[in-house]
């Protein structure tokens, strides 16, 4: 991962970057912003005449890039940086990693004003902007090693780089594991890599429930989906609990490693990118992996319900009836709507063993959550207006999107099966909300303190936006860390 160092005085000044604020009248140019280091003799002077000649409006992660022939800095980058703010922040960064990945390290020089937040947004946009995943050899992989931050007073900022730092390092875990081809991932490696990178933490509890112990507890749905591959289910069970914390989260996260759509299988199309049909899980994991090594003063507790959704002669069928954990049943009306049973047996075990306080649960459920909102947007669905408006809070903070969907009532009657308590894919439409409604018939006592998240559309990016790369997002975990620190 690309090192971070805050400096007071830079030790190389090869290509040195200097952020440009919008211009702040209707004849005002846009101009390089104050800086607290000392800079080069007459690079202040140039920085100014550059930013109009060159036409620059500041707008965050505009680069323009002056090459300085014998010259010290040798390249000079100015980087237009917005209102200031966080999101800003983080698009400069972005910007900045990849503009400079042909360099080996960058200087920025930032303001003496610059805000914990602004530094915080930076960061993550460099952390994450350059993040790459690849299993072939490549010639054209990043030279840039490490960029240096020149502030007033490194120490102030320190707490606030290591809080990007570890958030970035999470996210980019979950991209890891959502990138990972299914020739590879099934829901035993999985565990194994939970396993890895909770052993690297203190204090975590990890316990994986096998196909034997998903029978002997009563996981139906879990073991239904997974019936069909020769790579049994698992459950991971990833506990973060600190001996100061009044709070009591369950996250729980949907984690089908590869999804055939069953007997009902998918076009090819539809079935390409269905590796990373487990970004829920991924993301509840790495947060929780996150509260740990940032040491948030919250229990997290992680749930991730995995199997690959197969086509063999030992498949689920359309018609079959589920017996979940906790009692209830499910009327299979369509195996490609396979993630809903295996939330179901997490979400019912959730409320009735281990009784938290909040019950959040994310999935690349439907394809109708892009119909509706888009490829960046989820979808959110809660009957708590605090809590919802919470973690649509943090889920702003963090720079992803979310939107909030209803819950209504006159739908609930198409959950209804004659042979079971529910089916598990009503066939009326709106695929999202129904989806949802399903899940909350497994909240039980905590249905007033559950969110659903129907993240399968910007779990994955078909190319590069600013500190997204192409590829997996690890959509939830910022949103997720965000909030989990404002409980403590």
């Amino acid at each position: 991962m690309l090192a971070i160092r805050l400096l007071a005085d830079p030790d190389r000044l090869d290509v040195l970057a200097l952020p440009v604020r919008p211009a702040t009248g209707a004849e005002s140019p846009a101009e390089p912003l104050p800086v607290a280091a000392a800079l080069p003799d007459g690079v202040a002077d140039e920085a100014v005449a550059l930013a109009p000649a060159a036409r620059l409006a500041g707008t965050p992660g505009e680069v323009w890039t002056q090459v300085r022939p014998g010259a010290v800095p040798g390249r000079l980058l100015l980087l237009g940086v917005g209102a200031g703010d966080e999101a800003a922040w983080r698009k400069a960064g972005a910007a900045l990693a990849r503009t400079a990945r042909d360099e080996s390290q960058v200087t920025l020089a930032l303001p003496a004003d610059v805000s914990a937040g602004a530094i915080r947004g930076l960061v993550e946009g460099l952390l994450l902007a350059s993040y790459r995943f690849r299993l072939g050899a490549d010639e054209k992989a990043p030279a840039l090693a490490a960029v240096d931050l020149l502030v007033t007073d490194p120490a102030a900022y320190a707490d606030v780089v290591e809080v990007a730092r570890t958030t970035a390092a999470m996210t980019r875990l979950a991209r890891d594991l959502v990138n990972m081809p299914s020739s590879v991932k099934n829901p035993e490696w999985f565990a194994d890599q939970v396993a890895d990178a909770a052993a690297e933490l203190p204090d975590l509890r990890l316990r994986v429930r096998a196909p034997q112990d998903l029978a002997a507890e009563g996981f139906g749905g879990i073991l239904a989906v997974g019936s069909g591959s020769a790579k049994g289910p698992r459950l991971v069970e990833l506990d973060w609990r600190p001996a100061d914390a009044r709070t009591h989260v369950v996250l729980v996260g949907k984690g089908i490693t590869f999804d055939t759509g069953g007997i009902s299988i998918k076009p090819v199309p539809a079935m390409k990118l269905m590796r990373k049909d487990m970004a829920g899980a991924a993301a509840v994991v790495a947060a929780t992996l996150g509260a740990a090594a940032l040491r948030l003063p919250v229990r997290v507790t992680t749930l991730a319900p995995l199997a690959e959704n197969m086509v063999s002669g030992a498949a689920f069928r359309p018609g079959d009836i589920v017996h979940h954990y906790g009692g209830l049943t499910s009327e299979t009306t369509n195996s490609d709507a396979e993630g809903r049973l295996v939330l179901a047996d997490a979400l019912a075990y959730a409320v009735r063993e281990l009784r938290p306080d909040v019950l959040i649960d994310l999935a690349t459920l439907t394809g109708a959550n892009a119909v509706a909102l888009g490829k960046r947007t989820g979808a959110l669905y809660s009957e708590n207006d605090r809590l919802a408006g919470d973690v649509l809070a943090a889920v702003e903070a963090a720079g992803e999107a979310a939107w909030r969907m209803p819950l209504p009532a006159d739908y609930v009657e198409y959950l209804g099966s004659d042979l079971a308590d529910l089916y598990s894919a009503p066939t009326q439409g709106a695929g999202s909300v129904v989806a949802a409604l399903y899940l909350r018939e497994f909240t039980g006592e905590l249905r007033d303190r559950w969110v659903h998240v129907d993240m399968s559309a910007p779990s994955w990016s078909d190319g590069d936006d600013a500190e997204l790369t192409r590829g997996a997002t690890g959509w939830g975990v910022r949103s997720l860390l965000r909030w989990l620190a404002t409980l403590g």
